[in-house]
């Protein structure tokens, strides 16, 4: 009895020991979001702006791990955001938080009353989630699965812009390329494009090109700012997204999350084809077309 004693409060003791100086957090909350880790990460970072942080929010390795710093009066609180895919359309989220300067004085009385501390985390957590839940109401995401992309020759324009800032960057070249095609009397061939050729999903920064799909001809403008190239057709995975094409980029994170579930390797390379002019309407009614380009089998 003594040897089985010894060893429980053994166990306590260690258990006491992690709990007041190892472990990382002082308290966690959870819940569950009807979209993809992509979009609640995307979301989180745009919330992020509208809060006192003491620096912006980091991406931590992966797009599911975020460390923010919050300032709330005198303290400093960390929040450890951590994101899981549950299904195509769903996402747990675990968020460890930890008060700066006071991290041992809060894990002893979490136990035993419902301290400022552990209200705080929860309302300033319930604000993320009623931010997030309007945003979801704002778009839409649908997987088709696999399709051929169309092939297509098109004038574009390469353009650099951070994700955010990708819609207001096609907005200002629209009319100086659509108006430099009629003007030369060049038939378009289908909506506005864009292709993603580098896409840096640790600080959200693009590459892309913004094309129009054209007939090739003999006549087509030179000596400007516009190239010419041919898109070619490819096994891809597909997505119709409805929403802002500011938030299009949330159809990628979903592809990318469904290639994951299929085993399927994709390249990070999405192609979006744009079906309205993005200036008035209801915007949930606005669509684009998606494609995740899918890798070729070298024994193809």
């Amino acid at each position: 009895m003594k040897k089985v004693l010894s060893g429980f409060l053994l166990i306590i003791l260690l258990g006491l020991i992690w709990y007041l100086f190892i472990k990382s957090y002082d308290y966690t909350v959870r819940f569950e979001a009807n979209t993809s880790p992509g979009a609640i990460n995307q979301t989180l970072k745009l919330w992020d702006r509208t809060l006192d942080t003491i620096e912006s929010i980091e991406q931590k390795g992966s797009l599911y791990h975020l460390m923010q710093k919050v300032q709330f009066n005198d303290s400093v609180h960390l929040y450890h955001w951590k994101i899981k895919s549950l299904t195509d359309s769903t996402s747990k989220v675990l968020v460890n938080i930890k008060d700066v300067d006071y991290s041992f004085i809060n894990k002893v009385k979490v136990p035993f009353s419902d301290t400022d501390f552990e209200k705080r985390s929860r309302k300033t957590v319930l604000e993320f989630m009623e931010y997030l839940n309007e945003h979801i109401d704002e778009f839409k995401v649908t997987i088709i699965g696999e399709e051929e992309m169309p092939s297509k020759y098109v004038a574009y324009l390469p353009i650099k812009a951070t994700q955010f800032k990708k819609a207001d960057e096609m907005m200002k070249n629209t009319s100086y390329l659509s108006q430099t095609l009629l003007h030369s009397k060049t038939i378009l061939d289908g909506p506005p494009m864009v292709e993603i050729t580098k896409w840096d999903r640790k600080n959200d920064s693009l590459e892309y090109n913004f094309c129009y799909p054209i007939i090739r001809s003999d006549h087509l403008p030179i000596n400007t700012e516009i190239e010419y190239k041919r898109i070619f057709g490819k096994k891809a995975l597909k997505a119709i997204y409805n929403g802002n094409y500011i938030t299009s980029d949330r159809a990628w994170y979903a592809l990318l999350d469904y290639a994951k579930t299929k085993g399927i390797q994709v390249e990070p390379h999405p192609i979006e084809i744009f079906h309205n002019n993005p200036t008035g309407g209801n915007e949930i009614e606005w669509k684009a077309e998606i494609y995740l380009p899918i890798k070729e089998s070298l024994n193809e």
